[in-house]
């Protein structure tokens, strides 16, 4: 049976887990809180993907990388996660050319706990969904996208959707930041 996946209008679970955070010696980790973008003031864009050292993950977390001063101007925080640890995602960092210069943390859910809570889990291998969330600063879960593993994600269709929640206000089918919103 599979879990029902957290989504709009949910509490975003608390977690308290160890990221990647750089790849200095002796500074490549860092523990990550679910309070502290409730603290900063800010949004949170976190996505998940199922396994390090594959095809499409990297593909993903790269192109969010080139964005990720788009999603700092939207006082947003990004953090990648997958149920690998901490020690496996600091090997791919500086394995994969892409990966290196990640401006984000990859959060290690080794425990499985936070990815279970949010109802992510496959099946039968126990890996992450590839899963985003758009959650406010107060913690609730505004949008939730979720692909078939085998499929990536868009990243500019996450940041639309992060600028239309960012109006407070009643956005049309493929509206974009600088259109009209519906004003009833």
């Amino acid at each position: 049976m599979q879990n029902r996946i957290l989504s709009v209008g949910s509490s975003f679970p608390s977690f308290s887990k160890k990221a990647v955070v750089s790849l200095e010696k002796n500074q490549e980790f860092s523990t990550i809180n679910s309070t502290d973008h409730i603290e900063a003031g800010k949004w949170l864009v976190m996505f998940w993907w199922p396994k390090d050292f594959t095809f499409v993950c990297p593909t993903e977390i790269a192109e969010f990388n080139k964005h990720f001063h788009d999603f700092e101007d939207r006082d947003a925080i990004l953090i990648g996660a997958s149920t690998d640890s901490e020690f496996v995602h600091a090997a791919w960092r500086r394995d994969h050319n892409d990966l290196r210069e990640l401006k984000f943390p990859m959060l290690a859910d080794t425990s499985k706990s936070l990815a279970e809570e949010l109802g992510i889990l496959e099946a039968e291998e126990k890996i992450a969904y590839r899963v985003t969330y758009i959650v406010d600063p107060q913690g609730i879960i505004r949008w939730t996208a979720v692909n078939d593993l085998a499929v990536g994600r868009n990243v500019n269709e996450v940041l639309r959707v992060l600028d239309a929640l960012q109006t407070d206000e009643l956005c049309p089918c493929n509206w974009v930041k600088g259109e009209a919103t519906i004003n009833v």
